[in-house]
């Protein structure tokens, strides 16, 4: 039963609770600039495009994601005290997705993903700014007639990134997914404090222009947005979910910041919820409706496969994913279930365990 606390339901049908989010505690209060939330811009439409498209398009799959109540009451903790969600767990049970789920019950626009690697450094999260193609630009459009003519505007050339994005201003708190952050180098987590802190960051690019408007690109597409002075300061504390295979240790500053959720792999019954929202409860997904191609489909054959997909994770301490089980029973009622080398395939091959070489 939800709780009277909850802003996030985990039923993934949308609604209007983030109305009802309390105040931000003093202590991670940041829209005491703003006269009124009215006067923000609401987050873009989420147009089911892309990526969003293929984790919650459709209204069958906006459900898919199956959270527990532990998980609702973890993704609430954050909102209510605007802390970034720090997920961990085996690859493929569903840490990125429980993002787009919060976003779309929500009503909080499109995610704004980061997917980290070795490489990546704040400043890809806050913004990038191509300097060599301005000046590029400006050589093109040098005058040649000796008249004096205005160098391209900067922002033409200044680009948000997720996290500085979502730092906007928005009327409403955005999504950002700081995806398998495990990856990063040592400094990142350390680098990321004092944002997550302030809830604001500096453009220098822009600050040596004045305190003047300036329009940059963001990381929705086609949109744009006006920043002031070189400076991004949120109204409303996005909701950071930072993804982690567990695969590494993260310094204690970052740790205490953050509401930490370990998500534990499936129960049967979670399994069979979630490939009910995926491929229908029949597999009529896929198109047909005895649930394969040729007819010898049966719910029998879906028990089987998550039985057998759920035996090799707990006795043989096999790394399965979700999405392996999703194709496997894809692959099933599609025919390949029906016929002993077919059976050998799911087996073998859709299923293999990924910590097997």
């Amino acid at each position: 039963m939800p709780e009277n606390w909850w802003i996030y339901r985990g039923t993934g049908v949308p609604h209007d609770g983030i109305a009802a989010l309390p105040p931000a505690p003093a202590w991670r209060s940041f829209g005491d600039w703003v006269d009124s939330d009215a006067e923000l811009p609401p987050p873009p439409a989420d147009e089911a495009a892309g990526l969003t498209a293929r984790r919650l398009g459709r209204a069958r799959q906006a459900t898919a994601y199956q959270a527990d109540e532990r998980e609702v009451h973890l993704v609430n903790l954050a909102l209510h005290l605007r802390r970034p969600l720090l997920i961990t767990g085996k690859p493929g049970v569903g840490k990125s997705t429980l993002a787009y789920a919060v976003a779309h019950e929500l009503g909080l626009g499109p995610v704004l993903r980061w997917p980290i690697s070795s490489r990546s450094t704040l400043r890809d999260g806050l913004y990038t700014y191509d300097a060599i193609g301005r000046l590029h630009e400006a050589g093109l459009h040098a005058p040649q007639d000796g008249t004096d003519r205005r160098p391209p505007a900067i922002g033409q050339f200044l680009r948000l990134g997720p996290l500085g994005t979502a730092l906007l201003p928005w009327r409403t708190p955005r999504v950002v997914l700081i995806d398998e952050i495990d990856k990063s180098d040592i400094d990142l987590p350390n680098d990321l404090l004092n944002v997550f802190e302030e809830g604001e960051f500096e453009i220098p690019e822009l600050q040596r222009l004045g305190p003047g408007p300036q329009e940059v690109a963001v990381a929705d597409p086609g949109r744009r947005a006006v920043v002031r002075g070189g400076h991004v300061r949120c109204a409303h504390f996005p909701l950071v979910v930072l993804t982690s295979n567990g695969e590494r240790e993260f310094p204690s500053a970052l740790l205490r910041r953050c509401v930490r959720l370990e998500i534990q792999p499936p129960t049967e019954e979670r399994l069979a919820a979630m490939v009910a929202a995926h491929l229908g409860e029949d597999g009529s997904q896929d198109g047909s409706q005895d649930g394969s191609r040729d007819g010898t489909a049966d719910g029998s054959q879906r028990a089987a496969l998550i039985t057998e997909f759920l035996r090799r994770q707990r006795e043989d301490g096999a790394d399965l994913a979700n999405d392996q089980l999703l194709n496997a029973l894809l692959m099933a009622e599609r025919g390949l279930w029906g016929s002993g080398p077919g059976r050998d395939v799911i087996h073998d091959v859709l299923l293999r365990p990924l910590n097997e070489n």
